[in-house]
């Protein structure tokens, strides 16, 4: 009996053990795991909605295009004779750029140059036989129909013999070398490549909804993001009627480089269009959005406490939105310190 009494002693001093320690061990969990507290007030940043004029300068990123680029090919066919420009070359418009070789032309010519001397003295004394009735009226006729062709084929000789030589249509600089000496040239294969950088086009991509604050001969200030110390002045000079993949349409405009062309095609730069902005439009910072794109929302202080509001928003304006409804001129609405922020939370200004 005794040794009954001593083993459930035993028994329910082990579980009075057990049940001690899972008590004690789970005091030392709580203590280490961090409790949130619902009723400490967050600390938060706000500002206060203020309606002012929503005037704004938006900014569009764009390329650098030439003024003019061409690709130089032969209009009849031939061997190179001579390349005189290099790759980078600075040419002048009507400058030679290539010369053909043009030996068996010169020699056609010259052939036709002495049949017309031959056929001009036929026709001076034919004149003077017809008018002495010695010879035929239709000699003289078919010596001057000869004389006639004859000169027709030499300006179609002379006419051959220029295009031999290309020159350059444009001031501008050569950017692809497309053959050498000894080659052959031939209509419509490329020889030389030439740009004109000393006048530039400047390419944007503008959103439909934005594509009215640009008008044909508006001038505009253009910046590249290379050299941002340059300022230019842009002038449109096309914008777009169709739109891209994008949904976005092109407007381009034109300006002048500098003297010592510092500005190369394809080259990334921006213009900025100032905008006259409406007044008493609500703007707030995009970061103080919370919720979806779908339904878009902030959150105003009243009271000490933090309340989700549903906002109704138009247009961007860079880091600004304006506000068309939802919140009110003199709001505070929480702009910094969302993390642990929830709908009717106590919050406190940092």
């Amino acid at each position: 009996m005794l040794k009954k009494i001593t083993y459930t002693v035993a028994i329910l001093a082990l579980i009075a053990f057990t049940v001690f320690k899972l008590k004690s061990n789970k005091e030392i969990t709580e203590k280490r795991v961090y409790q949130y507290d619902k009723e400490k007030p967050i600390s938060v940043q706000t500002m206060q909605v203020n309606s002012a004029n929503s005037a704004n300068t938006y900014t569009y990123t764009g390329t650098f295009e030439p003024h003019k680029e061409t690709k130089l090919s032969a209009d009849i066919q031939g061997k190179v004779s001579k390349v005189l420009v290099d790759l980078g070359s600075s040419v002048n418009k009507g400058e030679t750029l290539i010369q053909l070789d043009n030996s068996l032309l010169k020699l056609q010519l010259q052939t036709i140059e002495l049949q017309i001397e031959g056929l001009e003295t036929d026709v001076k004394r034919f004149t003077i036989l017809a008018a002495a009735d010695a010879v035929q009226g239709v000699q003289l006729e078919k010596a001057e129909l000869g004389l006639k062709t004859a000169k027709v084929q030499k300006a179609t000789l002379d006419e051959q013999i220029s295009k031999t030589t290309i020159r350059a249509p444009f001031n501008g600089i050569v950017t692809a070398k497309l053959t050498e000496e000894g080659a052959f040239a031939a209509p419509g294969m490329p020889l030389l490549q030439l740009t004109e950088i000393s006048k530039l086009k400047f390419t944007v991509n503008v959103p439909e909804n934005q594509l009215s604050q640009f008008s044909l001969q508006q001038v505009c200030k253009v910046s590249a993001d290379v050299y941002p110390e340059l300022a230019f002045e842009g002038k449109v000079s096309m914008v777009g009627s169709k739109a891209n993949m994008g949904n976005s349409y092109p407007v381009q405009l034109e300006l002048q480089n500098t003297p010592d062309l510092k500005i190369k095609s394809g080259m990334f730069g921006k213009v900025k269009v100032s905008t006259q902005g409406n007044e008493n439009q609500i703007s707030i910072p995009a970061s103080a959005m919370v919720g979806t794109t779908i339904q878009p929302q902030v959150y105003v202080v009243k009271n000490g406490s933090a309340h989700l509001q549903n906002i109704t928003i138009g247009e961007r304006l860079e880091d600004k939105v304006i506000v068309q409804a939802g919140i009110s001129e003199g709001d505070q609405i929480v702009i910094n310190g969302f993390i642990n922020l929830y709908d009717g939370a106590k919050v406190t200004f940092k």
